[in-house]
């Protein structure tokens, strides 16, 4: 056995983890897809649904399939009786202020009552049961535990809503008009994957032990609830809110950068061009217009203006996080809730790479190098 060792960059930055045939991210073009599909495409042309299916079965659906799908999917949202039972103390326990927290408590439980067994011990038509349950039920979960957080009580699915329509629904006791749900539509399918991210990544870890697709899941949700990784579309409205007006924009920007703030909602990691998901949420925004909206496309062209300006050379853009907080407030999610909504997105990508890892049957054990003092080292006389 080989042991040698192979020098990588710190974050395994743009080293490749394993292979994968669920999409891909190409950040120096502003592309990425999902299969063969732009994801973009995907989110602007086609309902969350379709893409779902794209993920887990790998061609886009026909309209028998796809209206199977969306009963499959209806009948898996149904919270048990059990966890509902304890989500009004997981509400108390997370303070109803950490969605994420109480969603990995709430997770944990349904997997428990459904008995959701171990990938290594399940068959794959079962595997695909269990992602579809998981990730049906994440909103439900969510919703039901910000409503609580509100002094309301859970409401039930409606069957005759779409997975988009009915999250709204539950959320706020109305179901969506048409617009409002293709916005939301479009930006949670845009936000099903996004490459190795540190979720993504962790779940597949997770699923490479041969553990069961919940612990998968709750395991990306504590990735996914890292500062560093999960951000805040949030922040990008604390942003508009703490510039106020057009003509403050240039002197809080240009404090901002001289200090060496962050500005929330610009900047990616892995596009070096604009990021194609924002562009599109722009559009969208546009589309509802509004002072608001009219805000935040001036305050964009002027960030990136002074950018240019005081840091020359340094390339920045705005990313997915500024115009999906413009496009969910326009959308009526209130801003507690922005970031589960991408998480009640992402646990489908989760789910896909799950089930893709569970059939590479590898468990996931990297090497670590060694940095500490040299041993072995004698004892020191016992104390």
């Amino acid at each position: 056995m080989d042991d040698t060792l192979i020098d990588v960059p710190r974050g395994l930055t743009n080293v490749v983890a394993a292979e994968t045939a669920l999409g891909d991210v190409r950040g120096h073009e502003g592309f990425y897809h999902y299969r063969q599909y732009s994801a973009v495409e995907l989110a602007s042309e086609r309902t969350f649904e379709e893409a779902w299916y794209l993920l887990v079965f790998g061609d886009l659906p026909t309209r028998p399939q796809l209206d199977a799908f969306k009963r499959r999917v209806a009948d898996a949202r149904t919270i048990p009786d059990e966890v509902a039972a304890m989500l009004p103390a997981i509400a108390r326990v997370t303070g109803g202020t950490d969605a994420l927290a109480g969603l990995r408590l709430a997770l944990g439980a349904v997997a428990a009552v459904d008995g959701i067994r171990p990938l290594y011990d399940t068959a794959a038509d079962a595997r695909i049961d269990d992602a579809i349950r998981v990730a049906a039920v994440t909103p439900a979960l969510l919703a039901a535990l910000h409503r609580l957080a509100a002094g309301e009580q859970p409401i039930l699915s409606r069957p005759d809503l779409g997975h988009v329509a009915n999250y709204l629904y539950l959320l706020s006791g109305t179901a969506p008009d048409a617009r409002t749900e293709h916005a939301v539509s479009a930006y949670m399918t845009a936000a099903i994957d996004h490459g190795f991210n540190a979720s993504t990544f962790t779940a597949r870890v997770i699923a490479s032990t041969g553990a069961d697709l919940g612990s998968a899941v709750v395991g990306a949700l504590g990735a996914l609830a890292g500062p560093l990784h999960g951000g805040a579309p949030s922040r990008a409205l604390d942003t508009l809110d703490a510039i106020g007006s057009p003509d403050r924009i240039d002197a809080w920007v240009t404090d901002a950068v001289l200090s060496g703030g962050r500005i929330m909602g610009f900047g990616h990691p892995v596009y070096r061009t604009e990021d194609p998901r924002s562009r599109m949420l722009r559009t969208i925004a546009e589309g509802f217009g509004g002072s608001r909206v009219e805000f935040a496309t001036a305050v964009e062209k002027r960030v990136l203006a002074l950018l240019s300006e005081l840091k020359p050379g340094r390339e920045l853009h705005t990313n997915v996080e500024f115009y999906a907080a413009v496009v969910m407030e326009l959308c009526g999610i209130p801003r507690s809730m922005f970031t589960p909504t991408f998480a009640a997105a992402r646990v489908v990508g989760w789910t896909a790479h799950i089930l893709e890892q569970a059939a590479d049957g590898k468990i996931i054990r990297p090497s670590s190098r060694y940095v500490g003092e040299p041993a072995p080292a004698p004892l020191p006389p016992a104390v």
